[in-house]
């Protein structure tokens, strides 16, 4: 019954310890692959710390598509730790059962051994007094032999010569001699009831022998499973930490690829942004405006004819009221909000207020202003039409002394020309 439970358990532990040698070659080939993805990320990483404005959409949506495959192969040998490290994990538990298994095998064996040696202290003493008795009885054969034939020979004989008869004298002879053979006998029992005790005790000596052999072997048996279960534990806490790297590495992957589809988002928009700005310029441009009073001043300007339909185009409006903070050229505008909403009908965005307009497009001398241009004035902006005059949005009064007008470029100190379009 123990040897077939050795022979399973060692054959069971012997696959276990292959199975370990095989974790650690699935360990490093997976270590590699990890740093690959690892490497991969690093070259990812740069590209996105650079202004998305560098960058096209094609070469942004090819990093994010690369990148998804990163995090596709991450999560890939993510699969794969978790998958070799439960084949480990049930390794681990079959193993465990088969430490069970020994343990309780060994306790048996203990109390097998602990009953034997019990077994053979109580025929030791069974042996002790079955050797008392024949020597007794050896003692009394000696004593009644010597009372017989030494101590007694004249008694003997002269109680032979009293025999009456012959008859009488055989039975005294037959006496005499059965009750020698009776206490030849009984010796002879005794003797053999101590011999039959004496190979009991060496038969349990023999089979307490055997079990803590046995048991040594278990002992052996245990040991390897112990030491090779510590190997097995080593190899699932490198399974913990390959799998917090690699996730780790998912969550980075993710951050990043977070990042690119925002720059993504920001190319797109930019680009939808300019679509649509050339499209209203293509639009302002093709467009024809209804003619006024100063339209004959505009076309008399050099300048450029983009510049010269901002200004025809600002030129519309003029007589609509002004509204602080408005940005309607139909229902009210301020000074800035007005040359915004002119320049954003072309497709161009400039800053909201007339202080930030200040840096919008690059600065020209006055004597070289060009209808179009923005004059810059302290808290005041407005576009130049030609011929020293602009069209600006001015004050809260109603038109013509208020409201979208007309007025001499020079009627406030001029601090700035810039020009948004050439």
């Amino acid at each position: 019954m123990w040897y077939t439970d050795i022979v399973d358990l060692t054959v069971s532990s012997v696959d276990i310890h292959k199975g370990y040698i095989y974790m650690k070659s699935i360990k490093k080939r997976l270590k590699n692959c990890i740093l690959c993805g690892v490497l991969v990320l690093g070259l990812f990483t740069a590209p996105i710390m650079d202004a998305y404005a560098d960058r096209t959409i094609d070469e942004v949506q090819d990093s994010i598509d690369h990148q998804k495959e990163v995090i596709e192969d991450i999560n890939d040998e993510i699969d794969a730790l978790e998958g070799e490290q439960d084949i480990l994990l049930e390794q681990m538990d079959d193993l465990n059962a088969e430490i069970i298994n020994v343990m309780t095998s060994i306790d048996m064996l203990t109390d097998e051994i602990a009953q034997k040696e019990q077994d053979i202290k109580a025929t030791q003493a069974e042996y002790k007094e079955a050797q008392k008795v024949e020597e007794q009885q050896r003692e009394a054969m000696s004593i009644q032999v010597k009372m017989m034939y030494e101590g007694g020979k004249t008694t003997w004989f002269n109680q032979l010569l009293r025999s009456s008869s012959f008859s009488d004298m055989l039975n005294n002879l037959t006496y005499t001699e059965s009750v020698l053979d009776y206490s030849n006998n009984m010796l002879e029992k005794y003797e053999a009831a101590k011999n039959q005790v004496h190979d009991l005790w060496d038969k349990l000596e023999a089979e307490k022998k055997d079990l803590q052999s046995q048991k040594k072997d278990l002992e052996d048996q245990k040991q390897y499973c112990d030491e090779l279960m510590a190997q097995l534990k080593d190899q699932s806490d490198n399974y913990d930490a390959l799998i917090a790297q690699a996730e780790k590495e998912a969550k980075a992957a993710k951050k990043l690829l977070q990042e690119e589809q925002k720059v993504l988002k920001k190319l797109k928009d930019e680009e939808k942004r300019r679509q649509e700005e050339e499209r209203r310029r293509q639009e302002a441009l093709n467009k024809t405006y209804e003619t006024t009073s100063y339209t004959q001043i505009v076309d008399a300007a050099s300048g450029s004819d983009i510049g010269k339909k901002i200004a025809k185009y600002g030129l519309q409006y003029v007589g609509n009221k002004y509204v602080y903070g408005g940005t309607s050229l139909t229902n009210g505008v301020d000074c800035s909000g007005f040359t915004y909403r002119v320049y954003e009908a072309f497709g161009y965005t400039l800053p909201r207020t007339s202080y930030a307009q200040r840096s919008a497009g690059r600065a020209v001398d006055y004597a070289d202003a060009q209808p179009g241009d923005l004059i810059m004035y302290s808290g005041h902006v407005g576009i130049y039409i030609g011929d020293g005059q602009i069209v600006h949005a001015s004050n809260s009064k109603p038109y013509p002394k208020g409201g979208i007008k007309v007025n001499k470029a020079t009627y406030r100190k001029i601090i700035g020309v810039r020009r948004i379009v050439d």
